[in-house]
């Protein structure tokens, strides 16, 4: 099904692409008698602003793993889902207050350049190597198909045209350009993000209210599926499996919002790039600020779709017949681009124009962080470690090229996917839990060695291994198999943080580590700007969670 684009939606949408492009050029561009160096490229010359920092943070992490992918889950299991949002606004305040004190003081470019300076240049090495096939086979991989997905649902644009055209699009200012171009061109895709989200969130709900108005389609959704506003599931619930409970507050959800908030390349970058830690603090604030409204934009209209699919009332008045090819629970991916058919002619690219800046800004983001990695840990650290600064920028932009050739190799296999989202957090739960915990020990532990760490990191990915595709008939209660998902990621960061916690000690007999970090309060002091928004946001979620328990 298309969408039937008028005259004034392609203007809008290439004015849009337009603004990003000559945007991302004209801050790329080399000053006169300037040669770019590696601080320019890859951390923007240290010259970021918190508005920028918490608008690149929110622009590289939303995606259309959030737009297609929350939507379809909304649609499939409701509001539920919201907690990866909401619990990663308290994951950034943490992040903000205990982790970046330790990266800024260090000066990192990358986040294996911490695991060297903590541990060594081996398991820095394996960390990165991780990290880039991460980057490539599943993070880059799903953003292009599920985007590629909207523009053929959408559009009527074949699947491999439209893989092809976000990687052009993407590669057109970012190779070139590097962080700069990517954050302050996220600047203005948050800005279509938003805005262009709260319309369709507005005009979903105004049609399920009959025209009666934003407010009143919302309570017209609660009224009609209220167990699609439950923020924790009983086991009764289908969608446990995927948000276990009271597993969401206090199990794996944190595995994978501190992996993810703390120590993922192409989030933390920006925060690196900060003209100071008070400067990278204020952006996380605002960050998590802004992560307080995501679910109403992409979460809301999945409901919203769900409730419009399952009223032959509603139905009949959009003049949609029961023989389309509708979203469903098998395919819930499909609810956020069958929603956009229905805006109003203008605001259709408006709001495709918001889809299109949050594939296209985290597709930048994650090509500029995997060339990062790939060119200070792996190029200057093996193959060039006299490169000069021409030679080591030129290596981050054809790394880049490289890993967006893979991705779009890779793209058009992922067509059986269901809930992408969820395909993205469990096939990246495989890693993170070890990763975390040779991180969270490395910074809070000052026992932990080398030698400890590198074999809970590779013990780690058997223990998930196993937790993920033992045999189903085994005994649960023994063996911990069968457990979802979110639950296995919080059972192998435990089992993984005592594997290295044994292991330092045996080695070391329980003395400190000589790379040890050492932590003071002072170290950890924030501004009373930073605490008071901090309180704020605690408030805020008490709030939601005790509405929607």
């Amino acid at each position: 099904m298309t969408s039937g684009f008028d005259t004034w939606d392609y203007v809008v949408f290439i004015t849009y692409a337009i603004l990003i492009l000559g945007v991302g050029l004209w801050v790329s561009r080399d000053k006169e008698g300037h040669q770019k160096n590696a601080e320019d490229y890859f951390l923007a010359s240290k010259s970021l602003p918190w508005w920028a920092i918490g608008a690149s943070l929110i622009a590289a992490n939303i995606s259309a793993e959030q737009f297609i992918g929350m939507s379809g889950s909304g649609f499939a299991s409701g509001l539920a889902i919201a907690s990866y949002e909401w619990m990663a606004a308290l994951t950034l305040i943490i992040v903000g207050k205990y982790f970046l004190p330790i990266f800024i003081e260090k000066g990192l470019y990358t986040i294996p350049e911490f695991v060297e300076k903590r541990y060594s240049t081996n398991l820095k090495t394996i960390l990165a190597v991780f990290w880039i096939a991460l980057y490539v086979f599943v993070n880059l991989t799903t953003v292009l198909y599920l985007g590629a997905l909207a523009l053929e649902t959408i559009m009527g644009i074949p699947l491999l045209y439209g893989v092809a055209g976000l990687a052009l699009f993407a590669a057109a200012y970012s190779l070139y350009g590097g962080l700069s171009a990517v954050a302050w061109t996220d600047v203005i895709q948050v800005v279509f993000l938003v805005l262009g989200g709260l319309i369709t969130t507005y005009l979903a709900l105004n049609t399920v209210s009959g025209g009666d108005g934003f407010l009143a389609g919302l309570t017209t959704v609660f009224e009609t599926v209220p167990e699609r506003f439950e923020m924790i599931l009983d086991e009764s619930n289908p969608e446990y499996k995927n948000l276990p409970g009271l597993g969401v507050l206090v199990g794996g959800m944190w595995v994978a919002n501190l992996y993810y908030w703390g120590f993922n390349q192409y989030i933390i970058q920006r925060t690196l790039a900060a003209k100071s830690l008070k400067e990278a603090q204020k952006g996380i604030l605002f960050a998590a600020i802004l992560k307080l409204i995501i679910p109403l934009i992409v979460v809301i209209p999945g409901i919203a779709a769900y409730v419009m699919i399952n009223d032959p009332e509603i139905m009949a008045r959009l003049g949609v017949g029961a023989s389309e090819n509708l979203p469903s629970l098998e395919q819930a991916d499909k609810a956020y681009p069958w929603l956009l058919q229905f805006l109003p002619t203008g605001l259709k690219g408006v709001a495709f124009a918001a889809l299109a800046a949050a594939i296209v800004s985290s597709l930048a983001s994650m090509l500029n962080s995997t060339s990062t990695i790939f060119t200070m840990d792996i190029y200057k650290q093996y193959i060039n470690p006299t490169a000069s600064d021409k030679a080591t920028v030129n290596t981050g932009r054809v790394s880049a090229f490289v890993a967006l050739i893979i991705a779009c190799i890779v793209a058009p296999l992922l067509g059986n996917l269901d809930q992408a989202f969820q395909f993205i957090q469990e096939y990246t739960g495989i890693v993170s839990p070890g990763i975390l915990a040779v991180f969270l020990l490395g910074l809070f532990w000052k026992k932990t060695t080398n030698k400890a760490a590198i074999i809970g990191a590779l013990a780690s990915i058997p223990i998930a291994m196993y937790f993920k595709f033992a045999p189903k008939g085994w005994s649960t209660s023994a063996f911990f198999v069968d457990v979802p998902f979110m639950d296995q990621m919080g059972y192998t960061l435990l089992l993984t943080m005592a594997v290295i916690a044994i292991c330092s000690y045996i080695q070391h007999n329980g003395a400190d580590d000589a790379k040890g970090i050492t932590i003071t309060k002072q170290l950890f002091k924030t501004s009373p700007l930073f605490n008071i928004g901090a309180f704020a946001i605690m408030l805020v979620l008490t709030v939601l969670y005790a509405l929607f328990w």
